[in-house]
């Protein structure tokens, strides 16, 4: 093979590496879960609503089995996502429509409410600091709702596993056994990006339960974007 014939093959192989690349970033682009801001409240200054549910099967898109979490918007729409906005200098109301099984923690901490107004969550309407965690006397936590970075750690009461208007698949609706949680937090003076995620390994059929939708953008993980007003 001649020098220019050579030149001309590792030119074709790098333009070829670079397709794949472009490929493989536009498919994430395209897979990537929308983003959802929270709601404007409009009865309280500086404050937003951030309405959600947590399915234990999303029944859309490439994983419909996994467990995750779809977030409401301002016309009341479900989106399959766990990328929010919200605005900086701001009260997040945040209210978690519980949708899947409970059971015990390898960890009883997570039971423990932290880094929210008034150190309470309001589960079906009663303020609370510890969810009781263990399943033989209650529900046990479906999950955890954690943000490192702004100190949030909010256990999610799950439903009984013999419910008999159990939800199969999401979005669910108020008509289907659930928990409510409700709590508020700060978004704090600065612009960030926080990472958020659950602790309850809830991945089915991967090692100690902490693959598929545990390490996955749109399931049980996500961020939290402050951003400017």
């Amino acid at each position: 093979m001649s020098k220019g014939a050579r030149i001309g093959a590792v030119l074709v192989s790098f333009a070829a590496g670079i397709a794949l690349i472009l490929y493989g970033i536009f498919g994430y682009l395209r897979s990537s879960p929308a983003v959802v801001s929270a709601i404007p409240s409009a009865s309280q200054p500086n404050s937003v609503n951030l309405v959600m549910q947590v399915d234990g099967a999303v029944g859309v898109g490439p994983h419909p089995n996994w467990v995750g979490y779809w977030v409401q918007d301002a016309k009341g729409v479900w989106h399959q996502t766990t990328l929010v906005t919200v605005p900086v200098d701001t009260n997040v109301h945040v209210t978690v429509y519980e949708y899947d099984s409970g059971g015990a923690l390898r960890n009883p901490i997570w039971s423990q409410v932290a880094g929210v107004q008034g150190g309470t969550v309001t589960l079906n309407g009663t303020a609370d600091r510890i969810i009781n965690p263990n399943p033989t006397t209650g529900n046990g936590i479906a999950h955890t709702f954690v943000v490192p970075g702004l100190g949030i750690q909010v256990p999610l009461y799950g439903v009984g596993a013999s419910a008999k208007n159990f939800c199969s698949t999401g979005p669910c609706n108020t008509s289907e056994t659930h928990t409510v949680t409700k709590f508020t937090f700060f978004s704090g003076s600065q612009t960030h990006k926080y990472r958020w995620q659950c602790f309850v390994p809830c991945g089915l059929g991967y090692l100690n339960g902490n693959g598929g939708p545990m390490t996955s953008l749109g399931y049980m993980g996500g961020f939290i974007e402050v951003v400017g007003k």
